[in-house]
């Protein structure tokens, strides 16, 4: 009987070889700046569907690049897979860029794995690691390009320093790492966006929710999810205070 565990590893497997894949072509050479982005979705998208296929032919999938069959909604087991998360930032030769492979099982993130192939390192929900020490300041991820105004908002409330990076995934296990305290972000995601981060998160016994306090949910007919918290549990209840608090300032401001 396949357990749970059993799926991250091999989440972790995929993932892995994703990022290899997307490594070596890169070092090709043979594509630049978009064209190297689209070019590498579609070969790790193509290989990470037939391992899925090969390992998983009962159970559906939601990723990124390909179609959506809605008749996933029927299905309990769906796999939710972003081929290449930080596209942007994979074309211009940086290393904060991810491979999302996860499992939603009734809607919940159940197992997932993510790569940071420029790193050389993956994570995921079966074996996660110990959660580092606490920063002094805490520090808050924001996205290098599109700085969400709550988290910045909540940061200078807190005295939180501010940690610009791309991929949501790249900034999800930043916090496994410990290299950041908080991702906090409301600027719009999609299910496949998180799903692989949160799942692993969730392992690694941090805290996960939308900014409102509610439940990441998956495996949904609209895909978008635009907002997330992911921070210590202990750190969790003023976060979210502060957002709720400081929303309506910037509204009327």
């Amino acid at each position: 009987m396949t357990t749970l565990a059993d799926d991250a590893r091999l989440a972790r497997r995929i993932a892995d070889a994703a990022g290899a894949l997307l490594l070596t072509l890169r070092d090709t050479g043979l594509f630049e700046g978009k064209a190297l982005g689209a070019a590498g979705d579609r070969v790790a998208n193509a290989m990470i569907l037939e391992a899925l296929k090969q390992a998983r032919p009962d159970d559906a999938v939601l990723s990124e690049e390909s179609v959506d069959d809605v008749a996933r909604l029927e299905r309990s087991r769906v796999w939710i897979v972003d081929p290449l998360d930080g596209t942007r930032e994979y074309s211009e030769g940086r290393v904060d860029w991810a491979v999302h492979v996860a499992l939603s099982v009734d809607g919940q993130p159940a197992a997932g794995a993510v790569a940071l192939p420029a790193l050389g390192v993956t994570f995921d929900s079966a074996a996660p690691p110990p959660l580092p020490a606490r920063n002094t300041p805490l520090r808050m991820l924001v996205s290098r390009t599109r700085p969400a105004p709550e988290a910045v908002a909540v940061a200078n409330e807190i005295g939180a320093e501010l940690l610009p990076m791309g991929s949501a995934g790249a900034k999800a296990m930043a916090v496994v790492r410990g290299e950041a305290d908080i991702y906090l972000h409301s600027g719009g995601q999609y299910e496949w966006d998180s799903c692989a981060p949160v799942a692993v998160a969730l392992a690694a016994g941090l805290h996960v929710s939308r900014i409102d306090g509610g439940a990441m949910l998956y495996n949904r007919a609209d895909v978008y999810l635009p907002d997330l918290l992911i921070c210590r549990e202990e750190e969790a209840d003023n976060l979210l205070a502060l957002v709720q608090r400081l929303a309506p300032a910037r509204s009327a401001a």
